[in-house]
């Protein structure tokens, strides 16, 4: 699959992007669709919401002092969490690029391209020992499970990519290697069922000349006679008659 660009040198992390890190939960949402960060998000999303309220909407429902102080401890929290995200951003956007192990999908690329399937296996799977949702690197590893006919386990690895979060907008690339890989195996399939048929045994090869394709005998067939044993017929018949 010719065209594909590593994601750790294909995007730079700018300021401007940082700016996802101020809400807790979504830099994870955001680049990595991981909903594992849903929760986070929604729980920032209700205690700000909860505050603004108890302060300038109901300001009755709760004593001031308590909602000045769960203002502070929210504040902190806040902070940490903006902190951690703001670590975390070059990682989840890029996880290879800040990886310690040495990038190795253009290596698997390039075995890929030239056939050589096994390395290029062992490549990917270096690949997704650092980023194990990184849809490019599935796909690939798919086809080359795919050229080395192992059909269940290339199937099996195309409804993974389908089922993580970060494959939506790799949706065309995996329907078409899903086509690709139902092609390859119909084709395997018509060529081992074209094959030529066994040569019948001798001995049972009479058998199959004698008997119908019902399994009764046919009778046995007329014996041809030559010019020779013609003559000879025709010139005994009138002797025969007269005796």
């Amino acid at each position: 699959m010719p065209g594909f660009t590593p994601l750790a040198k294909s995007i730079e992390v700018s300021r401007k992007l940082y700016l996802t890190c101020l809400w807790p939960g979504l830099p994870e949402l955001w680049w990595r669709g991981r909903l594992a960060a849903l929760p986070t998000a929604l729980a920032f999303a209700a205690a700000f919401n909860l505050l603004l309220v108890a302060r300038f909407v109901y300001p009755e429902w709760l004593a001031m002092g308590l909602v000045r102080i769960a203002g502070w401890v929210g504040f902190a929290v806040w902070v940490v969490l903006v902190v951690k995200s703001t670590q975390q951003l070059q990682g989840l956007i890029s996880p290879r690029a800040v990886s310690d192990q040495p990038d190795r999908f253009v290596d698997a690329h390039v075995a890929y391209l030239q056939g050589r399937w096994g390395e290029a296996e062992a490549l990917f799977a270096e690949c997704l020992a650092v980023e194990n949702r990184d849809p490019p690197a599935l796909l690939l590893l798919a086809g080359a499970y795919r050229k080395s006919r192992r059909w269940e386990a290339a199937e099996r690895l195309l409804e993974e990519i389908r089922l993580t979060e970060a494959a939506d907008r790799w949706w065309l690339e995996v329907a078409a290697e899903a086509k690709r890989l139902e092609r390859d195996r119909q084709r395997t399939l018509t060529q081992a069922e074209g094959a030529p048929p066994a040569a019948t045994p001798p001995s049972n090869r009479r058998v199959a000349e004698v008997s119908d394709g019902a399994g009764h005998d046919q009778p046995p067939p007329v014996p041809k006679l030559a010019a020779a044993d013609v003559d000879e017929v025709v010139r005994l018949e009138p002797a025969t008659r007269a005796a």
